[in-house]
């Protein structure tokens, strides 16, 4: 199980990520869905699902900030897809 404090710390990076890497497509990709992984590379998508499904398969669950670009994070959800 998970500890408040090692969600707190990944909430934090999940952060950092978004505004090192998100916060450049808000101009452009306003609304859409963005899954940042840990290097930086990007999948940006109109669909939630989809964008989620192509992450954690390119990236791996666990191992990238999501967002919806241009709006602020509102508490925190984890989901296991294929389970």
């Amino acid at each position: 199980m998970t500890s408040h404090a090692e969600l707190e710390k990944r909430a934090h990076e999940d952060e950092k990520l978004y505004d090192a890497f998100g916060k450049a497509l808000e101009a452009e990709h306003a609304g859409e869905f963005v899954a940042i992984a840990r290097d930086g590379r990007l999948i940006l998508d109109s669909d939630q699902v989809r964008a989620l499904e192509r992450a954690v398969a390119d990236f791996g669950s666990g191992n990238f900030a999501f967002r919806k670009v241009g709006y602020r994070a509102l508490g925190r959800w984890r989901t296991r897809l294929g389970h």
